[in-house]
């Protein structure tokens, strides 16, 4: 009876909803359907909003998905309400690298505050200390290079050991603005596809391997060394937009994630080459006349343009051949071999056709600005009138814009950093740090009665590494030359022979720092070599030079009669 009773029930029941499906007046002929729909749309609403939240454009202009980011309905109706996950969680630090900048402010608070050696006025040690903190922070990078250079300038200003004019004197140096204008011009080179085309054309002769393509740019920069004095000028100004279109000619580029596949190992070594080659003449590099200078007014004896080049030929050519070698090992690329880079060279040459417009005058640019390097100073023009004039054409034909000048952040920051460590380099000097230290050298190693030869090689260590104290080679040299080789010549060693090494290891002592020569920065601001590796392989191979400038060049300048 009872199941009798629950199944008339559900029969009722049943033609109760099929009476309201069929238009009785409680639901309508549509009303579940209906229903069902707008539950739907609900849903669908809810799930669009949550998508379109998710993947909002971002403040940058970019639609990357929002991690973390999730709509749920509250309240009876349903309002959606946007609820960030990651909103309980801390913010993520955006700053500096504490732990790196740390370190680097307790090192110049500890030497700030430390006494100071006799003979050193406080202003002296307080801009060391203040100097040092800068390189700290220049290699451990706590912040970008521009960045760290303005922190350091800021102390040195807070903390009254430089005036505003002494902390931004080298902002009017010529060097910063070289190279500077250097990465605007490799801008035109690249943009107009004259980089390229020349590019193609190397790769056309020597693109079967890496090594080859590294060998080809050496050399060719070494070729034309003597001729243009401002490094500065001839590596950045016109082997760098070469060096940087082969690498992005051949897939290798820092802003894609591909630095590694063959450009990290050509910039290095292209680096390192413009060190070797600015050794190899007197014309190499601008420092180097007052190197000639400085030693005839020490030793009274003038040298001659040949007695330089035939001294450095051996173990010049020795490091220029072995150094891309020896960097292939330790620091290889990812691509090393790739024979049918010619071919495909060949067949990108015929795509692009005959030069364009852009392209010609890009070339007219850079031949004059490359002309007036070469002979201007004849005529009065040095190297940041010779490159302005260049920049001028560009801008004046609109083959670039100034707002992509001001858009090389590479070229700012660069200059920025650089100018900075100037200014503070300068200033040691002048205020009597530098002649100081050239002092105690001289009267430590002079007192120790060694034979001439290990008191020449102390003497060279010296000076050679005390170049991390400077961010130019002729600051260096105007500062320490003279000293060293009185030094030298005091303790025996023979006048001419120690003049011509210290001279031309003037210019390899820059192999090691960012900073420590005119291409460094440049190059290093190209981003294809990290700083932990500049810093490494330079080492690395300031001591290979070492060997190969004393030991090999040694036996050649006693082949020559030096000593």
């Amino acid at each position: 009876m009872a199941s009798t009773m629950a199944a008339a029930s559900r029969a009722r029941s049943l033609q109760q909803y099929r009476a309201r499906g069929n238009g009785s007046p409680l639901g309508g002929s549509h009303a579940p359907r209906a229903a069902q729909k707008a539950k739907a749309s609900r849903v669908g609403a809810r799930r669009t909003h949550q998508v379109a939240l998710a993947s909002s454009p971002r403040s940058d202009g970019s639609t990357t998905p929002r991690p973390n980011v999730k709509v749920e309905a509250t309240g009876r109706s349903g309002t959606p309400a946007v609820v960030n996950a990651a909103a309980a969680a801390p913010a993520e630090w955006k700053g500096a690298n504490l732990k790196t900048l740390g370190l680097a402010v307790a090192v110049g608070v500890g030497l700030f505050f430390c006494p100071h050696p006799a003979g050193i006025t406080t202003q002296a040690w307080h801009l060391l200390a203040v100097f040092v903190a800068t390189i700290i922070g220049i290699i451990t990078a706590p912040l970008p290079l521009g960045a760290v250079a303005m922190i350091g300038l800021c102390a040195a200003m807070m903390t009254k050991t430089l005036t505003f004019a002494q902390a931004f004197a080298a902002f009017s140096n010529q060097i910063p603005w070289l190279i500077a204008i250097a990465f605007f011009l490799a801008k035109g080179f690249i943009k107009t596809g004259l980089g390229t085309r020349i590019a193609y054309y190397v790769v056309s002769l020597f693109g079967s391997t890496t090594l080859g393509l590294t060998y080809s740019l050496v050399f060719s920069e070494a070729l034309l060394a003597p001729a243009i004095p401002s490094l500065a000028a001839r590596a950045g100004g016109i082997f760098l937009p070469l060096a940087k279109a082969l690498c992005v000619a051949c897939g290798s580029d820092p802003e894609n994630g591909t630095e590694k596949k063959m450009g990290a190992y050509l910039m290095k070594t292209f680096f390192q080459g413009t060190c070797i080659s600015s050794s190899m003449f007197i014309t190499a590099m601008a420092a180097n006349p007052l190197s000639v200078n400085l030693a005839a007014a020490a030793i009274g004896e003038t040298i001659s343009w040949t007695q330089w080049a035939v001294a450095a030929s051996v173990p010049g050519l020795f490091c220029l051949i072995t150094v891309p070698l020896i960097l292939y090992i330790i620091y290889p690329p990812e691509v090393k071999d790739s024979p049918e880079a010619p071919k495909k060279a060949k067949e990108e040459l015929a795509k692009l056709g005959p030069m364009g417009r852009d392209e010609k005058i890009m070339a007219v640019s850079l031949l004059s600005t490359v002309a007036m390097w070469v002979f201007g100073a004849s005529y009065g023009i040095n190297a940041v009138a010779a490159a302005l004039s260049g920049l001028t054409i560009l801008l004046v034909t609109g083959v670039i814009s100034w707002k992509e000048c001001l858009n090389e952040n590479g070229a700012w920051n660069t200059f920025t950093w650089f100018a900075a460590l100037i200014s503070m380099a300068g200033c040691l000097n002048k205020f009597g740090l530098i002649p100081w230290f050239s002092q105690q050298v001289v009267s430590v190693v002079g007192g120790w009665g060694l034979a001439w030869q290990p008191a020449f090689v102390i003497i060279v260590l010296l000076y050679y590494y005390s170049h991390y104290l400077f961010a130019s080679g002729a600051a260096h040299i105007g500062a320490m030359y003279t000293a060293f080789l009185s030094v030298a010549v005091a303790c025996g060693s023979p006048p001419l022979m120690s003049a011509l090494c210290l001279g031309m290891l003037s210019n390899i002592m820059g192999c090691f720092t960012t900073y420590g020569i005119g291409s460094a920065p440049p190059i290093f601001g190209t981003g294809y070599v990290k700083l932990d590796k500049w810093y490494t392989l330079g080492g690395i191979l300031s001591v290979y030079y070492l060997f190969v400038w004393l030991g090999i060049g040694g036996a050649w300048w006693k082949v020559l009669g030096l000593w």
